[in-house]
């Protein structure tokens, strides 16, 4: 009778896995695989860093290429790690770790390229028009920085790495989190701490409502809160029973209702914003040859009432039905 709890145990770990997904449709948008991507606010355009191939910029109606793109001079392996389209679609942000990029969206032209010696990126955001650029780094700095004027602010909060960062569409306002448990709703203005929000271990990502209604940021182990940006108080908390969970891309539904979150675990998850919990989970593709089976998820939003999207490490843009 001593083998009875051990088969239990099994078919209770097997019961706790999440079933594969087919998605409604699948479109390949980096063949060798993607190292970063971003997914537009409204979800009619990605821009996707792939391996081999540069950086390209994809309208989502029909799957065609509008712009191909290289970060870097010269020849050898893109390494864009960090992509951010601007929430009226009009300029692309990309950085490897030394050095960002800003690009027109109409002209598909770059308008500036701006290199930091100081210390690596970690994360880039870029508001309307490209007039505000939020660059956070390793070294604990933030800095916002308007390239029609030239004026810099550094925000000195963080003690330590920065890890993920966001900007308000307006650019008046940042989201920023690092190793040092915190994360911090700033004024890019003043550089004045709006509110602080804190954590058991360090602040792994952050993401704004681009409404103006919530903040999300989540830890390496097992907090993930949405926050209102009005009061600083907690609307609700990530149910999950994940001892470490951690998230790569996140984004609020426009009517404010849902989170729609993204894992290096290939797993796509749909949440309600005023309980925390779970509605509905999907698995990305995973990248071919990879063993074990993987992939990122960089890129997540809602495509309509009734689909989102993700994409992927794998190269693949892959919409499910909700």
């Amino acid at each position: 009778m001593k083998w009875i709890p051990i088969v239990l145990l099994s078919c209770s770990l097997l019961a706790c896995s999440i079933p594969e997904s087919t998605p409604v449709r699948t479109t390949q948008q980096a063949e060798q695989g993607a190292y970063a991507a971003a997914l537009s606010s409204d979800a009619s355009l990605s821009v996707v860093s792939s391996t081999f191939d540069g950086v390209g910029v994809w309208n989502i109606a029909d799957n065609t290429s509008s712009y191909h793109w290289s970060h870097q001079e010269g020849e050898g392996s893109n390494i864009v790690a960090s992509i951010h389209i601007s929430y009226d679609n009009t300029y692309v942000l990309t950085s490897d770790r030394e050095a960002f990029a800003l690009w027109n969206l109409e002209s598909g032209d770059p308008e500036g390229f701006w290199r930091i010696d100081e210390s690596t990126i970690r994360d880039i955001a870029v508001s309307n028009q490209g007039r505000g650029i939020l660059v956070g780094r390793g070294n604990g700095k933030v800095m916002f920085f308007e390239p029609e004027t030239g004026r810099r602010l550094e925000f000195l909060g963080h003690e330590e790495k920065i890890n993920s960062i966001d900007l308000s569409p307006n650019g008046f306002f940042a989201l920023t989190g690092g190793n040092d448990y915190v994360a911090y709703l700033w004024d890019t203005r003043t550089g004045q701490v709006i509110h602080r929000f804190s954590h058991p271990s360090r602040v792994t990502k952050v993401a704004l409502d681009d409404e103006g209604r919530y903040a999300f940021t989540a830890d390496s182990k097992k907090q993930a809160r949405i926050w209102d940006v009005q009061t600083g108080e907690p609307v609700s908390e990530l149910i999950y029973q994940e001892r470490q969970k951690i998230f790569s891309a996140a984004a609020f539904s426009k009517d404010g209702k849902h989170l729609l979150t993204g894992s290096p675990s290939r797993s796509l998850i749909l949440w309600d914003v005023a309980t925390g919990k779970q509605i509905k989970e999907w698995r990305v593709a995973p990248r071919e040859s990879s063993k074990p089976p993987s992939a990122v998820v960089y890129a997540v939003g809602f495509l309509s009432d009734t689909e989102v999207m993700s994409i992927s490490s794998s190269g693949l843009a892959e919409v499910w039905q909700l």
